[in-house]
């Protein structure tokens, strides 16, 4: 079982803003959205470019590469050329650090 990493101090982020950390050996873009912090996996599910650096509108956020969008709180494709939703991982707050952990092989 994964456990979970420290990424931030909680108000390290402010709206709209994001940040990538290595969790267990997989690029993890944690963004702040609306008050709540969200986590998904740094790579387009398109053509395996990251995708942090994207654009983002609201909830979505748009692949610099070719435009694929997801939504950054389910991982869900919006719109191709990605067919294959962004991979989520759990996040939480604990004292005061924003924590993210990969329970995908528990």
């Amino acid at each position: 079982m994964s456990d979970w990493i420290d990424v931030a101090r909680e108000g390290s982020l402010q709206n709209g803003e994001h940040l990538v950390m290595d969790v267990d050996g997989t690029d993890v873009a944690v963004f702040m959205i609306d008050g709540e912090y969200y986590a998904v996996e740094d790579v387009c599910t398109h053509d395996g470019a990251e995708i942090a650096s994207g654009r983002l509108e609201g909830c979505e956020i748009i692949c610099p590469r070719h435009g694929a969008r997801f939504c950054v709180k389910t991982g869900k494709v919006l719109k191709p050329p990605a067919y294959e939703d962004l991979p989520c991982f759990p996040v939480r707050v604990e004292n005061g650090m924003i924590q993210v952990r990969d329970d995908r092989w528990n």
